[in-house]
């Protein structure tokens, strides 16, 4: 089956009719779908498929207890109303590329699996990355069994509806003792290839960040009735506080951004007790990342005083910088050089990915493809056919040089 069938299959599952963006979130039907068309995929190709105790799906070319295999892939779940390509290219390259393989008549001497990993972009639990998270021991048990959603459920029991046994969540360092190499292809997050004039990019490192959830209280209160000066309102630090973040981020060459609010009692004609955003911020380092955060919360908690509003910063996330192994990267740039007059930018990323959960525990690279416009997480994300064909010969030849030799 042909990238382009295989991207026409998956195309229509769990995309939104009004916004064209899709709501593929983790242990909802629209996940089944996905999760049911990788099977497909596997079956369709006598690959020997699996999902293991975090409800990660593996399928497998070669016997995996054999150790030392490559594994290519990504996730198939999505932001609320996400992009096409962030995510399911990977998985979608993965297999086109082993079905590249097998036309060039290549022999793979190293097992070879492709993974889509559960929940990486915690789009309904709000934690990144839970399926990775949980099989390298970077997510606790009783960490997984407390994430909950928007309705109050919780993650053990949103796995048990989608049936899946929750009782076996926990680290799995068995299976990845079996993985040699991990390289996840991924659209890019960002403008840097379309700038640079190249399809194909690898890796360096991954920004440090983190999530941090900042909780304003004040009084809820006629919205038609109460005097300006009588008010606590809550909503007015939440604004400063927004404005002052993209001060400290531009001061310090970092990105910072509220993308999430939630809002009590939420009325038209009611003053809100209690405003509730969500912070990302992500920078090149940890210097500058700590230095625009403390700077944020400094001005929240200025902004909360001066309104008569207290304020509770959580930390909920957290992902230090990720240097991607500097041997397997090298390796990469020499098979994508080797023959041919392909220039291989490797650059850097503010965005989070399995392969830097992996990272601490097996050596992990990552290949991105060019986005022309620099947009992701929105229906108007894209990478061009011609572009998504170079990444999968690109991820052929990777596969072949590390596997096949």
């Amino acid at each position: 089956m042909s990238f382009h069938s295989m991207w026409a299959e998956l195309l229509p599952i769990g995309r939104g009719s009004a916004s064209g963006g899709y709501r593929r979130f983790a242990w909802t039907g629209a996940d089944a779908d996905c999760r049911a068309w990788f099977r497909e995929q596997a079956e369709a190709r006598g690959l020997t498929y699996e999902t293991d105790r975090n409800g990660n799906q593996w399928a497998w070319h070669g016997d995996p207890a054999a150790r030392n295999a490559v594994v290519t892939g990504s996730h198939l779940d999505s932001v609320p109303d996400g992009g096409a390509f962030d995510g399911p290219l990977g998985v979608v390259s993965a297999f086109a590329a082993l079905d590249e393989l097998r036309a060039r008549g290549a022999h793979p001497t190293r097992p070879l699996g492709i993974v889509n990993f559960g929940d990486e972009e915690g789009a309904r639990f709000g934690l990144a990355c839970v399926g990775s998270r949980l099989t390298a021991g970077a997510l606790t048990v009783e960490q997984a069994h407390r994430l909950t959603d928007g309705d109050g459920i919780t993650l053990p029991r949103a796995m048990e509806a989608a049936g899946h046994d929750p009782d076996t969540l926990g680290p799995d360092p068995e299976r990845l003792s079996r993985i040699g190499a991990f390289v996840e292809l991924h659209v890019e997050q960002g403008r840097a290839l379309d700038l640079s004039g190249d399809r194909i990019g690898i890796a360096s490192a991954i920004w440090p960040h983190g999530r941090w959830r900042f909780d304003f209280r004040g009084e809820a209160n006629h919205a038609g009735t109460t005097r300006l000066a009588d008010r606590r309102d809550p909503m007015l630090s939440y604004a400063e506080t927004v404005l002052a973040a993209r001060r400290e981020a531009e001061l310090a060459g970092a990105v910072a951004t509220f993308g999430k609010i939630a809002v009590e009692p939420n009325g038209v004609n009611a003053i809100p007790s209690l405003v509730r955003g969500w912070l990302d911020s992500r920078a090149a380092d940890q210097a500058s990342l700590d230095t625009v955060v403390t700077a944020i919360e400094k001005a929240a908690r200025e902004h909360a005083a001066a309104q008569g509003a207290e304020l509770d910063v959580v930390r909920e996330s957290f992902t230090p910088v990720v240097e991607f192994d500097h041997a397997l990267r090298d390796e990469l740039a020499r098979i994508l050089g080797t023959g041919t007059d392909l220039r291989v930018p490797v650059l850097g990323t503010g965005a989070g990915h399995d392969a830097g959960i992996l990272s601490g525990r097996v050596p992990t690279a990552m290949l991105f493809v060019r986005n022309p416009t620099g947009v992701s997480h929105s229906p108007a994300e894209y990478a061009a056919e011609d572009d998504c064909v170079a990444g999968v010969t690109a991820l052929a030849d990777v596969l072949e040089g590390l596997a096949c030799t």
